[in-house]
């Protein structure tokens, strides 16, 4: 039984909803930015953040403070795209309901 647990913890914690849109969430803004026509400088950031961030998912509950960062992160990266703006708020908006960071 024990080591059932821990393999659903290394599945990226399954089992919570936040983390299936999260990914669903990521996927999309990916496959989105993927079909984007054009150059876009910053498209090589903005793919590694979002493959960091599905593996940070992927592998148990994410520290907010990570999520944030890769937020700020790709939203630099891609935030100017009109675009993507709808897929980027899904993202910011997925990644708000594991909570705020603690006030100093």
């Amino acid at each position: 039984m024990e080591q059932l647990k821990r393999e659903s913890r290394s599945a990226g914690d399954a089992g919570d909803p936040r983390v299936r849109e999260l990914r669903t969430a990521v996927a999309r803004l990916r496959r989105q930015l993927a079909a984007l026509p054009g150059e876009l400088p910053d498209r090589p950031a903005a793919d590694e953040e979002l493959a960091a961030l599905d593996a940070m998912v992927s592998h148990g509950r994410p520290e907010v403070a990570r999520l944030r960062r890769s937020l700020l992160l790709i939203a630099g990266a891609v935030g100017s795209v009109s675009a993507l703006s709808p897929a980027l708020s899904e993202v910011r908006e997925r990644i708000d309901r594991f909570g705020r960071l603690p006030t100093r």
